[in-house]
């Protein structure tokens, strides 16, 4: 079971920290093309897709839906070692599936 944030506030710096770790993955596989060649596959799409999300967030046009975001395609196939931060994207998707965890009172 994955544990969602539980405002606004930690969800919207889930997706800051997906930008910056895709911006990371890109720097390495600049730096090391040879043994990161793999993440050519899908990085220009990841990137579009993550950045997507964060522009929605900041215009205030996001909106939770009971669907996955376009990058859970990506974050399926792709190999966990040239996507070793698979576990933040889900967790970014399934908040965005279910919404915040808010305790009920």
């Amino acid at each position: 079971m994955i544990k969602r944030p539980k405002t606004v506030d930690q969800y919207v710096e889930l997706v800051k920290q997906a930008v910056f770790e895709v911006e990371e993955l890109r720097l390495a596989t600049e730096y090391d093309l040879e043994q990161m060649g793999g993440v050519m596959t899908f990085l220009d799409n990841l990137e579009e897709q993550v950045k997507g999300l964060w522009d929605s967030m900041v215009q205030g046009t996001y909106e939770f839906r009971d669907e996955d975001l376009p990058f859970m395609r990506i974050v399926n196939t792709a190999d966990d070692r040239l996507l070793p931060f698979k576990f933040l994207l889900r967790v970014i998707n399934e908040t965005h599936r279910k919404g915040l965890d808010v305790d009920e009172v």
